[in-house]
C-alpha cells in the first residue's frame, strides 16, 4: 500500500487500549489494559519470524497498522481484533499532516 490512504482501506474494527497499574499488595504492581476507543483500521502482514529460547520455539509476526490520526497514543498501549493483540511498538504520522498514523505492532499471543 503507498502513502495515500483511503477511506474504504480502514476495514478492520480494532479496539485501542492503555496499560493501568494497580498495586499488588507486595510492593509491585499488576498491569492491566483499559479500552480507551473503538476505531478502524488497516492491518498490513509485515513479516514472521522464529526464534529458539529455552527449548521452546518462538514466533513473532509483526504488522504495520494503519489508523486515522489521533493525539493520544504512546508507548505501552496495544490493539485488539477479537482475540489478537497487536502490542505498539513505535508509530509514526508519514506525511506530518495528521491525517493517519503508522503503527509497527508486533502479534502476540495471551
Amino acid at each position: 500500500m503507498g502513502s495515500a490512504l483511503e477511506p474504504g482501506m480502514l476495514n478492520a474494527r480494532l479496539v485501542l487500549e492503555r496499560p493501568e497499574e494497580t498495586p499488588d499488595g507486595q510492593g509491585g504492581a499488576a498491569v492491566s489494559f483499559i479500552a480507551m476507543a473503538s476505531l478502524w483500521a488497516h492491518i498490513e502482514p509485515v513479516a514472521a519470524k522464529a526464534d529458539e529460547a529455552a527449548g521452546t520455539l518462538r514466533v513473532a509476526v509483526t504488522h504495520r497498522i494503519r489508523l486515522r490520526w489521533r493525539g493520544d497514543l504512546a508507548g505501552g498501549m496495544r490493539l485488539h481484533k477479537g482475540e489478537r493483540l497487536f502490542e505498539i511498538r513505535a508509530f509514526c504520522d508519514p506525511d506530518e499532516t495528521r491525517r493517519y498514523l503508522i503503527c509497527d505492532c508486533e502479534e502476540i499471543k495471551p
